[in-house]
């Protein structure tokens, strides 16, 4: 991934390639050929469930010399993230200041080294709005945004200024002559009750749908072709959507400014689903919440699910330009989505697979357990959108991660 420098701006979109009349013999004239448009440009963009590094789980990543390296735990599910043309994380804790040990429930703080092993399985940013971004106060907030740019990543959903807090974590990606750009947004419906400093009330994104879909339309004036938010919300360890996530994923719908709409915290995997409204009313494709990712929770300390979650698949396509027509290129949409079970093999270590990776199972987890994890995650996603079973595969270079400035 590339990074570019701060305050650098956001190259014009709907680029159109110039187009190279075909000669005419002369000698032997033949007939000009019909103006075909120019291929549509696509690209994946996938996602999935909470970063949580409890304890048990920063152990499995300790090194003989001292330090963390999370790639032993990530590694197995490289292929899927590498996949993707952009990959979106969620993690949840944040990382824990530089004169501070790593802690876990119920005040958080990783190790630094987990966004470096994040980068290196080929996440290209995380949403960071959580109700555990206030875990180590704003040190924890700064050490997190540090650590992510350090490595190269993106990041939205907490800020180190009231400027960083207003602006979009952005991705610009080559395809097919377009220059497309992605924004994220994210917020939480809370910080479990940890003080947000009261001279910093932009160092959080709390969740406000209004001020949310305020945010996705400044994105799209700005040039952003593909508005993504990722919701921290609402209740813990059920698997049928709230009331208020109901509400807050139509609000969204309604705007017709948000393509996409994660969901995080539930800790279980929730449906997947296309509601009515959306960009050009076509609909808007949202998943009420992706379960885990990676951490130490199963049903022997919370609830049966806990150990899995969803990576979803997004396919966008922004259709070609005509230009003997002179018909620019676009607009992207979100054409469809696929989903795919995961889960953490906690007792060899926390490693991460796919389901469908591991249908003879692993040292510690049999063929039936791995059958009845893959069941679960069904029921909970849904039949609105299909499961996939195959990584995706790159569709051009590696997107251009904006970085956000703090500075005004």
């Amino acid at each position: 991934m590339a990074l570019a420098s701060p305050g650098v701006p956001v190259p014009p979109v709907g680029v159109i390639r110039p187009i190279v009349d075909a000669a005419l013999d002369t000698a032997t004239p033949t007939p000009v050929p019909t103006p075909t448009a120019d291929p549509d440009a696509v690209f994946t963009i996938v996602a999935a469930g909470d970063v949580l590094p409890h304890l048990p789980v920063i152990a499995s990543a300790r090194t003989t010399s001292g330090g963390y390296d999370f790639a032993p735990l990530l590694s197995p599910f490289d292929a899927w993230v590498q996949g993707a043309d952009l990959a979106l994380c969620h993690l949840e804790t944040p990382v824990a200041p530089a004169d501070g040990k790593p802690s876990g429930y119920p005040r958080f703080g990783s190790p630094v080294e987990i966004a470096q092993g994040l980068a290196d399985a080929g996440w290209d940013g995380c949403s960071t709005a959580s109700n555990h971004s206030a875990d180590r106060g704003f040190a924890g907030i700064a050490a997190t945004l540090e650590a992510l740019d350090v490595a190269g990543m993106g990041h939205v959903g907490t800020a180190r200024s009231a400027v960083e807090q207003g602006q979009p974590q952005l991705y610009i990606l080559e395809r097919a002559g377009q220059r497309l750009t992605v924004a994220h947004l994210a917020a939480t419906y809370g910080t479990n009750g940890m003080p947000v400093d009261a001279d910093k009330p932009w160092s959080v994104d709390l969740l406000d749908t209004a001020r949310l879909v305020a945010q996705a339309e400044a994105a799209r004036a700005a040039g952003a072709d593909l508005v993504v938010a990722s919701v921290h919300c609402c209740v813990e360890y059920v698997t049928e959507p709230t009331a208020r996530q109901a509400e807050v994923a139509q609000a969204l719908a309604d705007s017709a400014v948000v393509d996409l709409m994660i969901g995080h915290h539930a800790h279980v995997p929730q449906p997947v689903a296309r509601l009515e409204g959306g960009p050009g009313g076509l609909g808007m494709w949202v998943a009420y919440g992706l379960g885990n990712l990676l951490s130490n929770q199963d049903s022997e300390c919370c609830v049966a699910g806990t150990e899995s979650g969803l990576l979803l698949t997004a396919q966008v396509t922004s259709t070609g330009a005509f230009p003997a027509q002179g018909v620019e290129a676009g607009p992207a949409r979100v054409t469809d989505v696929q989903w795919t079970p995961t889960t953490v093999d906690r007792r060899s270590g926390h490693r991460l697979h796919a389901l469908v990776d591991i249908p003879g199972g692993t040292q510690a987890l049999t063929p039936a357990e791995v059958a009845t994890r893959a069941e679960r995650v069904r029921a909970a996603a849904g039949t609105e959108a299909v499961e996939r079973t195959r990584p995706t595969t790159p569709t051009g270079p590696e997107p251009l991660v904006v970085a956000r400035t703090d500075v005004a």
